[in-house]
């Protein structure tokens, strides 16, 4: 009302008040555009603890002149007497030529000057009291670490386009009693800001593993694959390892790399007649083949392991360590049918490995298996189905590596460029299922069964750019990622 506010703090200290709180005051009445503030900046020093302790009792140089007695002093009489700022007077009266050491006399110190001034006590005193020295000389304050900035903003305050001696709370919204009282024709009202977020809404938000898992199962249904039943966790070591012809001397069916079920600890369901097959060619790599699709029954050509095959071994219950166990039944069912049907199977579940953790191993984790059964397939068409599998993802940069698997041949490994490791990772195996596996079931010698096994967490992890495995799956998830991580990737193709 009296005219604009020159200095906001000036005017706080004219009525006395708090300048901050002066300066909330005003902030709140120009959100209402009653006053209109502009911002001016101030430079300002404030003393260091050291220059403040200068102010008082003299500058380091003046206080050790002090102490050099008209007939001289000792060297170390002077340092004990100065303590911790010996180094520094002496060495700034020297540069004054306010002192002079004799070597001749044993480097005694005197005086060369017959009178000083101190001229950083003034200065300091001068800062003290608001007034700023020259540059040169707050440069040489600065440098001895005696002062420190203290700049300060005022603001200048001036009448708004929306002033009033008297304020009145703007409504955000038109309600009821307005509309029934008519106030509302003359309330003032908060501007709509419609360049500010809402609120993130509390809602739950899709995994990256559910994301890229649907993307497997689609890819799968558009090739014409058919989704196999794998609902249970719990399988027998014959569907998990004995079927696929895998030794029961063999490493992975250790404690040390599989989990096995306490209770009930054994199984009374394994198919008899099949058992004995497997049994056989496990001992001998003999077996009565044949059956509805097999009539020939000619034989499997194999060595076998040459070991003892117990069924105490195949009875015992465990948490399975690939869905293969899974496929290895559908292939047995397939086999039962009178007449042979080529079938493209996939599955996309939980498996468990007694695994050591680290950057890109779990102990329980996702499996994606494709496999496709015929005749006469050879390896060119597994990698070429794992190729165009992969293309579809846009994981263009396949890598195949020979490798061993008891219950294919030839068996290869999939590898991916991983960009966040900088390094080929590892993200599937591959191979051809041996005879010894199809011939007992009852498929015919010319039936050929390509098979994959992929892991899910590793391709999310290579497309989304996620270098840690226990950020993506388990207690150590990254809920942060979950919430952010993008709607969809555009790196599909066709």
């Amino acid at each position: 009302k009296a005219g604009p506010i020159e200095n906001s703090l000036e005017f706080a200290k004219a009525k006395s008040f708090e300048h901050l709180a002066v300066i909330g005051a005003l902030k709140s009445l120009a959100s209402d555009n009653y006053v209109e503030m502009v911002a001016e900046e101030h430079e300002a020093w404030k003393l260091t603890e050291e220059g403040d302790k200068y102010a008082d009792q003299g500058s380091p140089e003046a206080q050790v002149y002090n102490m050099v007695g008209p007939d001289g002093s000792a060297k170390d009489e002077i340092e004990k007497l100065a303590g911790t700022m010996a180094k520094v007077g002496l060495s700034q009266c020297m540069q004054s030529k306010w002192l002079r050491i004799d070597k001749a006399q044993g480097g005694k110190i005197f005086r060369e000057a017959a009178s000083i001034q101190d001229t950083v006590q003034d200065l300091l005193r001068s800062v003290r009291g608001g007034q700023l020295p020259h540059k040169a000389d707050l440069d040489k304050l600065k440098k001895r670490k005696l002062v420190a900035s203290a700049n300060y903003k005022t603001f200048k305050v001036s009448k708004g386009a929306g002033f009033s001696e008297t304020r009145t709370k703007a409504s955000a919204d038109i309600t009821a009693e307005m509309m029934q009282d008519g106030s509302w024709k003359t309330a003032t009202f908060k501007p709509y800001n419609f360049d500010a977020l809402g609120l993130d809404p509390a809602a739950g938000r899709l995994h990256p593993l559910l994301k890229v898992r649907k993307e497997f199962r689609e890819i799968f249904l558009e090739m014409g694959f058919e989704e196999m039943p794998t609902s249970r966790f719990v399988e027998t070591s014959f569907w998990n390892f004995d079927s696929l012809f895998q030794p029961q001397a063999h490493p992975a069916r250790d404690m040390q790399d599989t989990f096995f079920i306490k209770d009930p600890a054994q199984t009374l369901k394994i198919p008899q007649e099949y058992m004995e097959k497997v049994k056989s060619t496990h001992e001998t790599g003999n077996c009565a083949t044949g059956g509805p699709q097999d009539p020939a029954a000619t034989p499997i050509g194999s060595f076998g392991h040459r070991t003892p095959w117990l069924i105490s071994e195949a009875e015992k219950n465990l948490l399975r360590t690939h869905t293969t166990a899974i496929s290895a039944q559908m292939l047995y069912k397939l086999a039962q049918e009178k007449e042979f049907t080529p079938k493209k199977y996939f599955s996309i579940d939980r498996v468990f490995r007694n695994e050591t953790l680290d950057a890109t191993h779990l102990a329980e984790f996702h499996q994606i298996e494709g496999l496709v059964v015929d005749k006469n397939l050879t390896l060119g068409d597994l990698m070429g189905m794992i190729q165009a599998f992969f293309a579809k993802l846009g994981m263009n940069d396949i890598r195949f590596k020979p490798t061993y698997n008891p219950y294919t041949e030839p068996s290869m490994e999939i590898f991916n460029w991983h960009s966040g490791l900088n390094k080929w990772v590892e993200v599937g195996n591959s191979g051809m299922f041996r005879p010894e596996m199809l011939r007992p079931m009852g498929l015919a010698e010319d039936v050929t069964c390509i098979a994959w096994g992929l892991s899910l967490e590793r391709p999310t992890m290579i497309l989304y750019g996620i270098d840690n495995i226990r950020d993506l799956f388990g207690h150590k998830v990254d809920l942060a990622m979950i919430k952010s991580n993008p709607i969809c990737r555009a790196t599909l193709t066709d």
